[in-house]
């Protein structure tokens, strides 16, 4: 799996004229999903992301983590992390997973998300044309693989 983790003061996400979710200070997570992860992927990166110390404490020093803020997060599913450049001109997506296992790992990945924070967890939809809005904090952007090696 794969993640790029933005730092927001406010986010937002819509689908045709419907607002479906937004949130304050927290953070903005893309999740894309890759054929062969699993669980354990999923596990890694809601662990990594809520615990990585991104937040400023009262000193101004990035030391504090979403879990100590109390912050918001919204997840947005995105296949096109999963995109290859390298050749051509036209991105490749057939390392992304298949829509209907990306899917299944995507809501495990939120629903355990809200079972650790104990508090709701924002979403887009699913496989939908998406308008996302921001405002990146800092900026703060980080991308996470779980199976990237060292």
């Amino acid at each position: 799996m794969r993640a790029v983790i933005q730092r927001v003061s406010e986010a937002g996400v819509t689908v045709g004229e419907k607002n479906l979710s937004a949130i304050g200070a927290g953070l903005l997570v893309f999740l894309g999903v890759e054929q062969g992860d699993g669980e354990a992927d999923a596990e890694y990166l809601l662990e990594k992301i809520i615990n990585l110390r991104i937040f400023e404490d009262p000193d101004g020093k990035m030391n504090l983590s979403l879990v100590d803020t109390g912050g918001s997060m919204l997840v947005i599913s995105q296949f096109t992390l999963l995109a290859d450049c390298r050749k051509g001109r036209r991105p490749s997506f057939v390392h992304a997973e298949e829509p209907v296992r990306a899917r299944s790992l995507y809501s495990y990945f939120v629903g355990k998300l809200r079972e650790r924070l104990g508090r709701r967890v924002a979403e887009g939809e699913f496989q939908a044309m998406m308008k996302v809005r921001l405002v990146n904090d800092g900026p703060v952007t980080i991308w996470i693989d779980s199976r990237k090696e060292p």
